[in-house]
């Protein structure tokens, strides 16, 4: 017997909440935790429920978004977290999400699609999420504004060790933005 996937959605409407639920539990794979209609509880709910998967319309996160995915990550740093499309979603919202569905997309590849991202995140999840030391010194820099050329000065090291580092620090993380990374590094005290 396969393991069901926890899933949270957050989804205003009814029409669109209601479909998208069935049309997932004709796969089987999924068990739905109560939906939210917005997201003013929703790093709350994460951080109680630990759903392996989050479904959100990006349009009921509060801005800047950057920082509620951060804290979302930071509830539960193994989720894997999809946008739920309907409508237009600037480019750099969409950039937070891990995968995007849009309603248009063929029932069949709605399951599909948020099964492999779950795998592909608990994948990640096996690998090791610490950071080292010179990541961490990387991150602190990153998170006060440096670039990768004066942080490669300061550290003496070259700027492609220094995008290493940035690339792991990014992958670790799962964080894209250099506002995320800030967060993340002033709620673990690093800064």
């Amino acid at each position: 017997m396969k393991s069901r996937i926890d899933t949270l959605l957050v989804e205003p409407s009814d029409i669109v909440r209601t479909g998208l639920q069935s049309i997932l539990d004709d796969d089987g794979c999924f068990r739905f935790l109560s939906p939210l209609l917005d997201a003013t509880i929703l790093e709350e709910r994460v951080k109680t429920l630990q759903p392996d998967l989050l479904i959100v319309n990006p349009t009921v996160l509060v801005p800047p978004v950057s920082l509620q995915m951060a804290a979302i990550m930071q509830a539960k740093p193994n989720i894997a977290v999809a946008a739920l499309v309907y409508q237009y979603v600037e480019p750099e919202v969409l950039h937070h999400f891990h995968s995007v569905i849009d309603i248009r997309e063929k029932r069949s590849q709605i399951a599909t699609i948020l099964k492999d991202e779950v795998h592909r995140v608990k994948d990640i999840e096996e690998e090791s999420y610490e950071l080292s030391d010179r990541e961490r010194e990387v991150l602190v820099l990153v998170a006060q504004g440096l670039s990768s050329k004066e942080i490669a000065d300061k550290l003496s090291i070259s700027i492609h060790t220094v995008n290493s580092h940035r690339k792991n620090i990014t992958r670790k993380t799962d964080i894209k933005s250099v506002a995320g990374l800030a967060v993340y590094a002033t709620l673990h005290n690093m800064i």
